[in-house]
């Protein structure tokens, strides 16, 4: 007796969930759908950004510290190590809002220091802004301590601390904001190409080209080690050195593959021309090495980890498994002798080679991409009505901006560190080491 009934109940409630659809959809839903969290896409972000930190810790650090003879080893640990924390505060304090604080033209304002504007339920995007804040602090981590293996051997402690935290603020944040925060190279307007963006995917030239700039002015202000270029200064452990290269590689993943802020194909795809570029880079390396002596080595293949990574960067997520190859074969060659042509030619002690394999590697990925992004050549496109020709400007505006940029403003902070602090020890304390006289400790066994 009770079944009309029921039958009553389930056919209104048929009608009422239909009535909601049609009021809702699609575009009320989406429009809530917008405003959600995505647990996916948040969980990969959160794994990328411990991949990004574990390039600096330990990556870097052993890269780095396995190239410099062992009674300075510690000191670059050490270097890594503060980096990292000064970095962190710095990040929190005033170089987030520089970057991602707003959308003006040269910076993002102060509104968001301390993150005094982000709560718990904040969202970048469909993931947790705190997450968004992370990922971003780890790029600014690794930016300046890829320099560090500029002035390796000759710096005074307090000089790493003081330039460090200036570039982050005065030449890093901006730059950041130019390309990834809405500022003056994420649209070319003004330079004739309207509507065109830099495209820089993960850093080519807000990580590495401005690395890569600092650490060639800093090694020349600072002048050479002793004994440099006649001496031969044998890295102390080359087996450091591959383990460090191999952390880096892997951490990359990260790097690239967690700047599509999303777990979808664009990371999957610039994960894999990462790996790509990484393996024909190491491979032309250690080729050029075989032909000219006779004998390929594994500090070479690592290092050409290293540029084919670097090369590979700002294309990651616009480019195809075939762009890749000729970016990692054009790193390895480019970059190499771009070795000889810093410590020989220019007679500049870049000490571990960061301006040849970050800076020039970080531009030449950007100029690849303006070539390579293109969908005829298995790229992603070029943005509409745009071709390899308009695409290769653009990319080169970007590039000679952010090149003037880190070249004035990064000299202008090493000489007011300079000014400060002083930049390198006495000859006392270089001969006996860094880890000596500017930490009081031995680390010979490592």
């Amino acid at each position: 007796m009770h079944i009309p009934r029921v039958s009553r109940i389930i056919s209104r409630s048929l009608l009422a969930a239909i009535a909601g659809l049609l009021l809702f959809a699609p575009e009320a839903a989406l429009a809530q759908g917008a405003a959600k969290l995505s647990g996916g896409n948040t969980a990969w972000i959160i794994t990328a950004t411990a991949l990004v930190l574990f390039m600096t810790m330990p990556g870097l650090a052993l890269f780095y510290g396995g190239l410099v003879r062992s009674k300075n080893v510690l000191s670059v640990l050490m270097n890594c190590f503060t980096i990292a924390c000064v970095s962190s505060l710095l990040w929190l304090v005033l170089a987030y809002s520089i970057a991602f604080g707003g959308d003006g033209t040269w910076w993002g304002g102060l509104g968001k220091g301390f993150l005094a504007t982000v709560g718990f339920d904040t969202l970048a995007g469909d993931i947790p802004e705190s997450v968004f804040f992370m990922f971003q602090m780890t790029f600014a981590i690794i930016t300046p301590a890829l320099i560090v293996g500029a002035y390796v051997e000759r710096i005074k402690f307090s000089a790493v601390v003081v330039f460090s935290g200036l570039w982050l603020i005065v030449v890093y944040a901006p730059s950041t904001h130019w390309i990834w925060g809405g500022g003056l190279l994420a649209d070319l307007g003004w330079a004739g190409l309207k509507g065109y963006a830099t495209m820089d995917f993960a850093g080519g030239l807000v990580v590495h080209a401005n690395a890569g700039i600092a650490a060639l002015i800093i090694a020349k202000v600072l002048g050479p080690r002793g004994g440099f270029p006649n001496e031969l200064r044998p890295p102390h452990n080359p087996g450091m050195v591959m383990i460090g290269a191999a952390m880096l590689w892997v951490g990359w993943y990260g790097f690239n593959a967690g700047s599509a802020l999303a777990a979808n194909g664009s990371a999957g795809m610039a994960m894999t021309v990462t790996h790509i570029s990484a393996s024909t880079a190491c491979l032309t390396w250690i080729a050029i090495e075989w032909i000219k002596f006779g004998k390929p080595s594994l500090v070479g293949i690592a290092t050409g980890a290293i540029a084919g990574l670097a090369t590979i960067t700002p294309g990651s997520g616009f480019v195809g498994p075939v762009g890749a190859l000729v970016f990692g074969f054009l790193a390895g060659i480019i970059c190499y002798f771009s070795i000889n042509i810093v410590k020989k030619t220019w007679n500049i002690d870049d000490s571990l080679d960061v301006f040849a394999v970050h800076g020039v590697g970080g531009v030449l990925g950007i100029l690849l991409t303006g070539i390579f992004a293109d969908a005829s050549l298995g790229g992603v496109g070029l943005p509409e009505g745009y071709t390899i020709g308009t695409a290769l400007l653009g990319q080169a505006i970007a590039a000679a901006v952010t090149v003037v940029w880190a070249v004035v403003a990064g000299y202008i902070v090493i000489k007011i560190t300079q000014a400060v602090v002083g930049l390198r020890v006495d000859d006392d304390g270089e001969s006996e080491g860094l880890d000596l006289s500017e930490h009081g400790e031995r680390g010979y066994d490592l």
